[in-house]
């Protein structure tokens, strides 16, 4: 009862309100209010203020989540180990979450090919603008560019990225003159807008100095989607900072071209990160292994490092 307990709190702090537990428990919203209301009684104390459209923690709420979190881990890493021991494979449940362009092209293939080889485990991709954060849509994995600033979380490297400056040769036939960033000002640069400014940041490095330079940049097309980004590119209406991992096909075929060679963009390394825990459950250091060992073969190696 207890475990159940601390489940429906989780689930119901994921969810953020009593109307959308109720609708992913397929409950009426009067049962949840209900079950919360005897769960606080038996507790005796108050763990979140709620409307039907909003769920707020109090303090005594953020622990009870905090530590039944880690009771329930606990639970379930020890139910693993045994299940896998028993059946001498991985079982139990990954939820991992990345971004859309990523994620469609290479994680979910991975992760397709990982579950056939362990048909124990239980899967579940979700793929976001931005990413999500770990504990709270209670994820398992999340695969993160740069290595997260929170000290709880553990990163893994699994893809070597930087960003290129590229465009089309039909565009390089008629553009103005590219002799530094700085002179990026008088080109179309065709920028993916993510928020309100006016002007994106390109940041650069020399290759050989170390300098770094930052660029604002503008031009007469945007979009929020990488793909549509790539695809104005490969149309020849400008240049584009994207990473090596999405262009490099174009640049290997000749349909896009590198710029300022002597310049690079800044590095992008993607990570695999999960919470620090004493015990990280089997299938999370195996599902992370898979990614590393497996990327390499569908992204060629970074130029110069």
């Amino acid at each position: 009862m207890m475990l159940d307990d601390i489940a429906f709190f989780q689930q119901l702090a994921r969810a953020g309100s009593l109307t959308a537990t109720a609708r992913e428990l397929g409950l009426s919203l009067s049962a949840v209010s209900k079950r919360l209301k005897q769960l606080e009684a038996r507790l005796g104390v108050t763990l979140a203020a709620r409307t039907t459209r909003r769920l707020t923690l109090t303090l005594e709420g953020e622990r009870y989540l905090s530590q039944g979190g880690l009771i329930l881990e606990e639970l379930q890493t020890l139910e693993s180990s045994l299940s896998e021991t028993a059946n001498q494979g991985l079982s139990g449940r990954l939820r991992v979450n990345a971004t859309f362009g990523f994620g469609r092209r290479h994680i979910a293939p991975l992760l397709s090919r990982f579950c056939a080889e362990h048909p124990g485990v239980e899967s579940w991709l979700e793929l976001t603008n931005f990413p999500l954060n770990l504990s709270d849509h209670g994820f398992d994995v999340g695969i993160r560019i740069g290595e997260p600033p929170d000290s709880r979380l553990v990163a893994k490297r699994i893809l070597p990225n930087r960003r290129v400056l590229c465009a089309a040769p039909s565009y390089m036939n008629k553009m103005p003159p590219l002799k530094a960033p700085s002179d990026l000002t008088q080109h179309r640069c065709l920028v993916i807008r993510e928020n309100d400014s006016d002007f994106p940041l390109w940041r650069f490095e020399h290759r050989q100095s170390q300098q770094r330079q930052a660029v604002k940049v503008r031009g007469p097309l945007a979009s929020n989607d990488g793909e549509v980004i790539t695809r104005l590119a490969l149309d020849g209406h400008g240049v584009m900072l994207r990473s090596w991992w999405d262009v490099n096909e174009h640049l290997s075929s000749g349909t896009l071209q590198t710029l300022l060679p002597e310049w690079q963009g800044i590095r992008a390394d993607f990570y695999a990160v999960f919470e620090h825990r004493r015990h990280v459950p089997e299938r999370i250091s195996a599902l992370i292994d898979f990614l590393q060992r497996e990327i390499a073969g569908r992204v060629p190696a970074l130029p110069n490092g």
